[in-house]
């Protein structure tokens, strides 16, 4: 029996019952023209958000999103990277993923990749030579259209668009996103220095951190210029490559056991502040009453510290979102060679809880 033409579709009409409920083939670009009677091309440049689609009138943008909804439609990923030559993935290495710097930074690099329509590969190497190599020549392999390297020294150049966050050296093609460390050193000892601080100790970084050497060189700048001398048996290094409190704790414990006093700490990073802290109580030391405490970066548990740690602020996220830009307007321009750029971002000091006027020294009775 042939079906009555009250329940009938009419030819080259999809049926809208079945698109809505996910049965049948997958709605294509024709299937969302024929129901709405407009073009394909027009229903694509609305759909992918071209400048184009900008002459189109809003209530029939509307009308096209509106139908792409009920019709469940998705785009063809992969036909439209072939379409443009990218995969609109991008490789992303970094030390690790714990609190603090790289965290933030990912933060501010992941929203501007997904504002873009990019996706990443997120790569850990904790420093070892031999991964950064492999990880490049992986993401290579796996066709990202570039790369960005959070505090990684690259092994290796590639064709790749790439885009670095504090890295260490200026490198051909490679746009480098670093802070004003010299600015970032005298903001934190020129606070220390007006409470009254003279006897300063300072945690330097890890040896392969790309921010030890400028930090460490702006720290003795900042402090000639405040005609403060840095006792060099009050300079302790942050060891091993664990991403924790501990080695700020074992800092700060050689520092107190060289038996030289001092009334401030200026530490690399808050992660490491933390853990002198706990050192600085362990030997019956009140922070700041018997030492006041800077920490760096500005990280997310450093105001709910007791006490709430002062600190220099880096804008990590904005160096995120900086980072992404960068890349996405490399990809875009298909250079051959970029040229060799610094962007240099300002630091900020928020004053907390750690620091205040150094403690009065008690005279000797006569």
């Amino acid at each position: 029996m042939a079906p009555s033409s009250k329940h009938a579709t009419k030819p080259g009409k999809p049926n809208k019952s079945d698109a809505a409920s996910g049965h049948g083939a997958p709605a294509s670009l024709a299937t969302l023209s024929a129901h709405l009677g407009l073009s394909v091309a027009a229903i694509s440049r609305v759909l992918n958000g071209v400048p184009a689609a900008k002459s189109i009138p809003k209530a029939t943008q509307d009308r096209i999103f509106a139908a792409a909804k009920l019709f469940n439609y998705r785009p063809n990923a992969l036909a439209r990277s072939l379409r443009h030559g990218r995969s609109m993935m991008v490789g992303v290495l970094v030390p690790e993923v714990s609190e603090g710097y790289v965290t933030l930074v990912l933060a501010g690099l992941e929203q501007g990749l997904l504002q873009a329509g990019y996706v990443y590969f997120l790569i850990s190497h904790h420093h070892r030579e031999e991964l950064i190599a492999g990880s490049q020549a992986l993401l290579v392999e796996r066709s990202v259209d570039g790369i960005i390297a959070i505090d990684t020294i690259l092994s290796r150049s590639t064709r790749l668009p790439t885009i670095t966050v504090s890295g260490p050296e200026e490198q051909q093609g490679i746009t480098n996103i670093v802070l004003n460390h010299r600015r970032a050193a005298e903001l934190a000892l020129d606070h220390l220095v007006g409470l009254g601080h003279r006897e300063i100790a300072i945690i330097k970084g890890q040896s392969f951190s790309s921010d030890t050497e400028p930090r460490w060189q702006a720290i003795r700048h900042a402090a000639a210029r405040a005609h403060l001398k840095l006792d060099p048996k009050l300079v302790a290094q942050l060891e091993g490559d664990t991403p924790s409190h501990e080695p700020g704790y074992f800092a700060a414990q050689r520092l107190l056991a060289s038996g030289i006093p001092f009334t401030a700490l200026f530490t690399f990073n808050d992660v490491s502040a933390i853990g002198a802290i706990r050192a600085l109580r362990e030997a019956g030391l009140r922070v700041p009453q018997d030492v006041s405490v800077v920490g760096f970066d500005d990280v997310q548990s450093a105001a709910f510290q007791n006490p709430s740690l002062t600190t220099v602020r880096q804008p990590l996220r904005t160096m995120g979102m900086l980072a992404a830009e960068a890349l996405v307007r490399q990809i875009a321009a298909h250079p051959e060679h970029s040229p060799s750029k610094q962007l240099v971002v300002d630091p900020e000091l928020v004053v907390r809880e750690s620091t205040c006027p150094p403690p009065v020294k008690k005279r000797a009775k006569r």
